[in-house]
C-alpha cells in the first residue's frame, strides 16, 4: 500500500530569513536504546516536527518543562503540578515523594537541523553540565539501496551511511519530501521512518500526522554552553564512570539515591551512538 503526504515545497532563503517556521510534519518515534547501567533496552517516545526545510527533534514532556521552566509565572505553575502528582502524604503524617510519578523532564536532547543555514545544532546534558555543539550537514553522507520495505503503509527505501564511528541503515520513504529522520539523521529524498546500527540503537516511527506546530527555538539557550562534541562525549563518559566522586568533591559528603559504587563501567564502543571521540 502506498501513501503520500502533499508537503508545501519553501524556497531554502525563507528559512534563513525566519527563526521560526511551521512544521508541515508531526513524527512520532520510538526511541530504543541500551541502559548501560542495567544492560537492559529502555524505549523513549520522541518527536520530530519538519517542513521541507527545517526540522526539531525533542521530547515532548521535556518540551513542556522547558517552556515552563523559562518564565516565573511557569516555574511556579510547574512546581505545583509535580508537588500534586509526585507527594504523597502517609496516615502517620510523614510525606514522600516519587518523582517517576509526575510530568518530569527525563531527556537532554534536543536537536536542530536547517537546511538554509546548513547547520545541526545539538543541545543535551554533558555529565552534569548543559551543552551544545554545531555540525556541518555534509557530515553524514547515504549509499542508497534497491532494498524495499512498507512502514506504517509507505514504500520505503534502505540506505546507510558510517557516522561518527556507527553504521547506521535507514529506511525512507519518497512520499513524504522531508528529508529528515529521528535525531541527527538527515539527508535523504524523504522522511526516515526506521533507523538502526549495531549497538542496539534503533528508532522507528509509530505515526505520521499533518500539523501546523510552530518550530519554536530553544527555551533559555544562555544556560547551555557551546562544547567541542568530541571534547563533550569524552567528558560525558568520565562523569559517569566518576559520578560519585564529582558529586562529592562538588556538594560535600551528601546520601546519594543512586548506588554510584555497583554501576558497571560506560564503554564507549558498546554503549555510545558516536563512539568515534575513541578512536584514533
Amino acid at each position: 500500500m502506498k501513501r503520500t503526504i502533499a508537503i508545501l515545497s519553501i524556497g531554502f532563503a525563507a528559512f534563513a530569513a525566519s527563526a521560526q517556521q511551521t512544521a508541515d510534519i508531526h513524527v512520532s518515534y520510538d526511541s530504543k536504546g541500551r541502559n548501560w547501567t542495567t544492560d537492559s533496552i529502555e524505549t523513549t517516545r520522541m518527536s520530530l516536527l519538519a517542513n521541507t526545510g527545517q526540522a526539531k527533534y525533542f521530547n515532548d514532556i521535556s518540551l513542556w518543562n522547558d517552556s515552563l521552566n523559562s518564565t516565573p509565572k511557569g516555574k511556579a505553575e510547574l512546581r505545583k503540578i509535580i508537588m500534586a502528582t509526585c507527594m504523597t502524604q502517609h496516615p502517620d503524617g510523614s510525606i514522600s515523594f516519587d518523582m517517576r510519578k509526575g510530568p518530569v523532564k527525563k531527556v537532554n536532547t534536543y536537536v536542530f537541523t536547517d537546511l538554509g543555514g546548513n547547520s545541526l545544532r545539538y543541545y543535551s546534558k554533558f555529565g552534569d553540565e548543559q551543552g551544545y555543539y554545531d555540525e556541518p550537514l555534509d557530515e553524514m553522507q547515504w549509499e542508497i539501496t534497491d532494498s524495499t520495505t512498507n512502514i506504517l503503509g509507505y514504500d520505503c527505501i534502505m540506505a546507510t551511511t558510517d557516522y561518527h564511528g556507527r553504521r547506521w541503515t535507514a529506511w525512507f520513504t519518497p512520499d513524504v519530501p522531508v528529508p529528515f529522520g529521528p535525531w541527527k539523521l538527515h539527508g535523504l529524498p524523504g522522511l526516515i521512518l526506521k533507523a538502526t546500527t549495531d549497538n542496539d540503537r534503533s528508532f522507528v516511527a509509530t505515526g505520521i500526522e499533518k500539523s501546523d506546530r510552530k518550530i519554536t527555538p530553544m527555551y533559555t539557550p544562555e544556560d547551555h554552553q557551546k562544547k567541542d562534541r568530541k571534547k563533550a562525549l569524552s567528558e560525558h563518559e568520565y562523569f559517569k564512570n566518576n559520578s560519585e566522586s564529582i558529586l562529592r568533591a562538588k556538594f560535600g559528603n551528601v546520601q546519594f539515591s543512586d548506588d554510584y559504587s555497583n554501576r558497571p563501567k560506560y564503554d564507549a564502543t558498546r554503549y555510545a551512538d558516536e563512539p568515534d571521540y575513541k578512536m584514533k
